[in-house]
Formats: structure tokens, sequence, C-alpha cells
């Protein structure tokens, strides 16, 4: 019953107002006015650097945040370029809300615990049979960064608006289990998502939350997150 009243609140939210004002139980991660929260950080391009060019990749990257990343009409904007936007804070088991909207052939995806990702399609790009691993005409939500015939990583269905129109996720994610409802439809479910950083590890047990950026704008709003209890986490995962 619980379950049934988040579902229910989480898509009252779907073409509401971009209040960013959370429903019961819920917290705000964006405050639709500044980048306050968030720094940017693209995690592929520093992996592999240490000591001072580390530090100095990591500095260059925060300072250079609030220039591809804005605040506009309440949304969280980026044009397709820069760093991501990651959040200060680190996340262990949680459900989170998230509102977005994108543009052709843009491809972004989110984050869980600083790990790629829930992925989002620009859907009517064609099939490349030359790379046959990326399938957007399946839809977005799917665990794309999964190995390619892990359970996830392609959605059960499309679920995905026209461009134009805002859509909404639900993600909850305990330990390395993964659930994910695209505008109401359930696209993941119960998949274990694979650290894309070492698959021979599981996920870590807290990261940051992550937006990506690539290719194309795409705006966020009524980003929201509650934290899930060892209770609830059991009862879940049973």
């Amino acid at each position: 019953m619980v379950l049934m009243m988040l579902s229910a609140l989480a898509l009252g939210t779907v073409g509401a107002e971009p209040t960013n004002t959370p429903p019961a139980g819920f917290r705000s991660l964006f405050n639709g006015k500044d980048l306050t929260g968030w720094y940017g950080l693209n995690p592929h391009n520093v992996v592999k650097l240490k000591d001072d060019k580390l530090k100095a990749a990591l500095a260059k990257q925060r300072a250079e945040f609030s220039h591809f990343w804005k605040v506009e009409s309440g949304d969280l904007v980026n044009g397709g370029e820069g760093p991501y936007a990651t959040t200060d804070e680190e996340f262990g088991d949680i459900e989170l809300l998230i509102d977005y909207k994108t543009v052709a052939k843009a491809d972004s995806g989110i984050y869980l615990r600083g790990a790629p990702q829930v992925q989002i399609w620009d859907i009517n790009q064609v099939f490349d049979p030359k790379n046959p691993t990326r399938k957007p005409g399946l839809g977005s939500g799917g665990l794309f960064n999964n190995t390619p015939t892990a359970e996830g990583r392609d959605p059960l269905v499309v679920a995905d608006r026209a461009f134009g129109e805002w859509n909404q996720f639900r993600i909850r994610q305990i330990g390395s289990r993964t659930w994910v409802w695209l505008n109401g439809k359930p696209v993941v479910d119960d998949a274990v998502m694979e650290n894309y950083w070492d698959r021979a590890k599981p996920l870590p047990a807290k990261g940051p939350i992550m937006l990506q950026t690539h290719g194309g704008e795409i705006r966020w709003r009524n980003i929201f997150v509650r934290a899930i209890g060892a209770d609830e986490a059991k009862l879940s995962t049973k």
C-alpha cells in the first residue's frame, strides 16, 4: 500500500508545473533557483589520472561547471557539453524521482552511486548494424552500461514521451539491484546494476547522483530523493 501511494505521488508530478516541491517523504536535490548542492565532474575524463594531474582536472571541472549548466525557469539546463552535474552528497539505498526533457540526437543518463547508468535515448535514432549493442528504438530507462546480454540492459517497454514533453523517472536502488519506472511504466524490474568501473566488484555502497550530458540540450526538474531504510530494503528484495 505504501509503495502504491508513493507511485501515485510520483505519477502526479508528470506534466505538473515545475515547482521543485517534493512529495511527502521526499526532499529536493535541486532548488529550482541555482546550482547549490551540485558540482561538475566527468569521471571518464579523470579515471586514469593521478596525483597533481588528477587534482588539476577535478578543479578545472568544478570551475567550468557553471559555464555549461544554468537554471532557467526552474529547470536545470545543459546544452550537451561540459562535465556532468554531480551531487555534493553521496547516497546509498534510495528512491529517486526526476523529470527530464530532451531533444533529437541527444544522449544522456543518470549515474547512481557514481556509476553509469539509467539511459536516456533519442528513440528515433536509426539502428546501426555496425554497433549492434546500441538499441535506442527499445526506449529509455535501461541499464545501458550493463553487459549486452545482462538483465535490465534493455528496457521492458518503450515508455518515452514525444520531444517537447516532460518525462519522469522513478528509480529505486537497493544494494546492487535497480528498479526503474518511466512515465509510470516499469522498464527495469529488479535487475543487478553492474559496477562499470570494476565489474568484478558490486556497485559501491554509496556514491553521488550524476546527470550526464551528451550531444544536445537536456532539462531536469523535480529532482527528489528519499532514503530507503534497512527494513524496507529487506522487504523489497525478498
